[in-house]
């Protein structure tokens, strides 16, 4: 099995290093899309005919044996073609051994680039995919790396930010990448001739829009309000945000109280605001939320949130029945 990091993958593109089978897996789909999109444009590099040589399939309405045709199809003046296949981690076994009998013979003039937020690991194109092709892992990012990403984005916006704004921002949207790009490019247009994002400027734009998602969903959560909690959530689900991304907000939430209780009884509220950063016009309501909880709470909840992710991520039932299960309990 090779698995390598981004950093990694980067490197041997550079290098004019290229594998017939990829598979970019993860939850940090800007990235992961990004790293696709780097490997095609390595693979038809001097390609004139790029569009001849380049498709995706999406196996939710396509037959798997469509995708693999193309694979096996020869480039049209150009050394490669170019093969995204997506949405493929539920197929029937049937279907499923049309693509494991590709990735076991791939074809050598195409590059087949296999896209998924996550897989089954005990099935057999999964098991298959992690010892033939070269794998990509994209996993939710740190706040410090989240901060390096925003720094760069910034210089291509020709826009500036200091450490206080950027820690506000991380703080309200979280690490999603995907999300703090559209954050981002609202900001450098409300900016406008400054061309400065400040503190105030996030949370006019962003804090207000965004204080259900940080803080009032889990002190709802906290406080048992299983009404109010589900409101919240549902009004989320309507805006189209992913259950893989709530379940991490939930989470870092409660690995956050978690943090913040321990130093709170050991150390006071001094301590807890020190440490633990976050926009100064919030730091009451969660002092408040932080009192009105129980270390016992925050660890059956952080045990709880924990098993709704592994049943996410082995398909038991779907993301959003696990989710709204996952509220129900933490509320109720």
């Amino acid at each position: 099995m090779k698995v390598i990091t981004r950093q990694q993958l980067t490197r041997s593109l550079q290098e004019g290093k290229l594998d017939r089978l990829y598979l970019t897996i993860g939850v940090e789909s800007y990235l992961c899309g990004e790293a696709g999109c780097a490997i095609a444009a390595e693979a038809l590099r001097d390609t004139l005919l790029r569009e001849f040589n380049e498709s995706r399939f999406s196996l939710l309405n396509t037959d798997p044996r469509q995708a693999v045709a193309a694979a096996e199809q020869l480039p049209m003046m150009s050394p490669r073609r170019v093969v995204f296949i997506e949405d493929f981690a539920k197929l029937p076994e049937v279907d499923e051994n049309v693509l494991v009998r590709y990735v076991e013979n791939p074809a050598g003039s195409s590059v087949v680039i296999f896209v998924a937020r996550d897989l089954d690991k005990r099935k057999k194109l999964t098991r298959m995919l992690y010892d033939k092709a070269t794998t990509v892992e994209f996993l939710p990012v740190s706040d410090g790396e989240a901060k390096a990403w925003v720094k760069e984005y910034l210089k291509r916006l020709k826009v500036s930010a200091d450490e206080r704004a950027l820690g506000d921002l991380i703080t309200l949207v979280g690490t999603d990448i995907q999300t703090l790009r559209s954050e981002l490019e609202k900001l450098a247009t409300a900016a406008g001739e400054t061309k400065r994002i400040t503190a105030d400027l996030i949370d006019d734009l962003i804090g207000r829009s965004r204080e259900f998602t940080n803080f009032a969903l889990t002190d709802y959560l906290i406080s048992h309000n299983r009404k109010a909690a589900l409101e919240i959530l549902y009004r989320l689900l309507q805006d189209r945000v992913e259950p893989v991304m709530l379940i991490g907000l939930i989470a870092s939430n409660y690995h956050r109280l978690a943090v913040a209780k321990d130093l709170l009884t050991r150390n006071g509220r001094d301590a807890v605001l020190q440490t633990l950063r976050m926009p100064w016009r919030k730091q009451n309501e969660f002092l408040a939320t932080l009192e009105r909880s129980s270390a016992a709470d925050i660890a059956r909840g952080i045990s709880r949130i924990a098993a709704a992710d592994l049943a996410i991520k082995t398909s038991q039932a779907t993301p959003r029945l696990q989710l709204e299960m996952l509220v129900c309990e933490l509320a109720g």
